[in-house]
């Protein structure tokens, strides 16, 4: 690999601080009252190094990230130890609103577009991505794309580090994942809504996802991860085809569960777990986290015993 380092390196491009406010009965086109509020920085690979940090791994993030409003950011990183390379744009990150209606069990997002983010802060971000691949070895590329950046970004960075002997995990969906595929990062993780509209079909049975999945693996990527919700995910692999599922969790927030599952697997990885070990800690982590009032992890002897209690099966 590039280096001895197990530093992972999380890369977002469209971070956000997310504030997430509890209304029993929302009503849209009414006055609601809120029950409780809290807000936090957060960006699907902010959430990824938050998640490694509570996982005991080390962990750098960059990206782009707006000068106005760092702050909540930069308090993040120092209280957890994370290396701190986010490039400043002028302006103010996005503030991103979830509503949580627990009388209904629904939740409604409200997702601002981001910063304007392209020019010199774009191409101070590939020569500084190009300069960590030769010292680092493991990147998550993860989120949406903000204004101002093309859809192929997330394609472009992984050309830009395809030359180093790194292993890139990419989580994002849309057109910026189905262009990325070409350039075969090592794993993806979409999940069973992102896959459907990626291979353009319904996958509506085991052996079509496992088709879906399958077909991504020819094009030289090494992992697919197909998060589907309560019903577990599958991992799967050129030798290997696993299915891991947890019991009913308490459900506090489904916020950064996805981002829960990249870093355990990735964590595994850094653990050096074979395919079934990296399925259950991936798995135990995105479960432990729903657990948990905002975006942490339980501490890790809770995280083990979730990781008993996953089921994991082979699927032929």
């Amino acid at each position: 690999m590039a280096s001895s380092t197990q530093t992972v390196v999380t890369v977002t491009l469209n971070p956000a601080i997310d504030q997430t406010v509890s209304i029993p009965n929302f009503a849209a086109g009414a006055v609601n009252r809120v029950e409780s509020a809290r807000t936090e920085p957060g960006g699907k690979g902010v959430n990824v190094a938050s998640f490694l940090a509570d996982l005991g791994h080390a962990s750098l993030a960059t990206g782009l990230l707006g000068s106005d409003n760092a702050e909540p950011f930069q308090t993040l990183f120092e209280n957890k130890g994370i290396t701190d390379r986010f490039v400043r744009v002028a302006g103010a990150t996005r503030v991103n609103v979830k509503i949580v209606d627990a009388a209904r069990d629904e939740v409604t997002d409200i997702n601002f577009p981001g910063l304007d983010a392209g020019g010199k802060a774009y191409e101070e971000l590939l020569a500084q991505v190009e300069a960590l691949a030769r010292e680092h070895c493991w990147f998550v590329c993860a989120g949406s794309v903000p204004g101002g950046l093309p859809s192929g970004v997330y394609r472009e960075l992984l050309e830009h580090l395809r030359g180093a002997d790194v292993r890139v995990v990419l989580d994002t969906s849309g057109a910026p994942l189905r262009e990325a595929i070409a350039a075969a990062p090592f794993a993806i993780k979409p999940n069973i809504d992102e896959l459907q509209e990626l291979v353009g079909q319904t996958l509506d049975s085991e052996a079509a996802i496992l088709r879906a999945a399958r077909g991504l693996l020819a094009g030289s990527i090494g992992c697919v991860v197909v998060s589907m919700g309560e019903r577990g995910a599958y991992f799967v692999e050129p030798q290997s085809c696993l299915h891991a599922q947890a019991g009913a969790p308490c459900v506090l927030s489904t916020v950064g569960a996805g981002d829960a599952m990249v870093a355990g697997w990735v964590a595994g990885h850094l653990r050096g777990l074979d395919p079934e070990g990296c399925a259950r800690l991936a798995t135990a982590c995105s479960v432990g986290t729903l657990g948990q009032p905002g975006l942490r992890l339980p501490p890790q002897q809770e995280i083990e015993q979730i990781g008993e209690g996953v089921t994991v099966r082979t699927v032929v």
